[in-house]
């Protein structure tokens, strides 16, 4: 049968952030953590709908109302993400979950001027890892799990467009902001090799979540929604599913620096395990580039990580 939540080891004593935790595989994520006794901060970007999906984990798992809270943050705004993790407790942190994203959205910008795609996937992301990064060395085995996706195969990074001002194709912006995901996850478990951090990566094959159908949302592109409402009704896994990969990077024994986890069944489906991922997102040059770039972009500097 494979490896499922039922596996995941004792998280007593642990505090987790859970980016987007408000619904799909966020949402899921952070139940099951705090399912097996951990802290749980859910990091959302919208008050409400965090507040909803916080009542709704109290029903499902009374027990752990102590043990999970909201606060508010918003990837596609640095100063709300500097706000995050100045209003962090002075303790450590074991996991971060860099969960949240967006997907094929009308060619929009950030607050900051970012591109949204590359700016909420990835530099936001990039961002938050930084700020936090003292509090998840103060902890005896931290883990920050970065999820990307199968779709970073439809195009490596421009290093010179990264915002993609030259032109602007909506998958293809996805596509890049999911190989940067994987170029960071890899500098940052060679900046960090050595120290107690394990930095992973995971995807989560085809599974249903309001993901697919917020870019046609977006435009009014009626046909487009429902099309993809039809694609998660027959073709992909629940969220349930599509969390586990997450689950699995993030407190499996013997997970590895910049190993990639997803559905074992042709990538789509299926139990956690190593699932393969497009040469591009091997290359230390391009990881490094990327994170100079994105250091640059954020003005959030890591140092000289030790």
């Amino acid at each position: 049968m494979g490896w499922t939540a039922r596996n995941i080891p004792d998280q007593s004593g642990r505090t987790a952030v859970v980016t987007g935790a408000n619904s799909g595989l966020g949402f899921v994520t952070a139940r099951e953590l705090a399912r097996r006794g951990a802290r749980v901060i859910l990091a959302c970007r919208n008050e409400e709908r965090g507040m909803a999906a916080r009542e709704r984990l109290l029903l499902e798992l009374p027990e752990a109302g102590a043990r999970t809270e909201l606060r508010p943050l918003d990837l596609g705004d640095l100063a709300s993400v500097r706000a995050f993790a100045k209003e962090f407790p002075d303790e450590r942190l074991d996991l971060l979950i860099n969960n949240a994203g967006v997907m094929a959205l009308p060619y929009r910008r950030t607050v900051d001027g970012f591109e949204t795609q590359f700016g909420v996937n990835h530099l936001g992301h990039f961002a938050l890892t930084g700020l936090l990064l003292d509090r998840l060395l103060a902890a005896p085995a931290p883990r920050v799990v970065t999820v990307a996706s199968e779709l970073h195969v439809l195009s490596n990074i421009d290093i010179g467009d990264l915002n993609s001002e030259r032109t602007y194709r909506r998958w293809i912006a996805y596509g890049r902001s999911k190989t940067a995901n994987l170029l960071f996850t890899r500098e940052l478990a060679r900046r960090t090799a050595g120290t107690v951090l394990v930095a992973a990566s995971s995807h989560p094959g085809y599974a249903s979540t309001n993901l697919q159908t917020a870019g046609a949302r977006m435009e009014g592109r009626k046909g487009v929604e429902r099309f993809m409402e039809t694609g998660n009704r027959i073709v992909a896994q629940s969220a349930e599913a599509g969390a586990l990969p997450s689950l699995y990077a993030a407190t499996a024994p013997g997970v590895a620096p910049d190993s990639y986890t997803g559905p074992r069944v042709l990538g789509w489906r299926g139990a956690p395990g190593p699932t393969w991922r497009a040469p591009w997102t091997r290359s230390d040059a391009a990881a490094e580039r990327l994170w100079v770039a994105s250091e640059q972009l954020t003005g959030v500097g890591y140092g000289a990580a030790p």
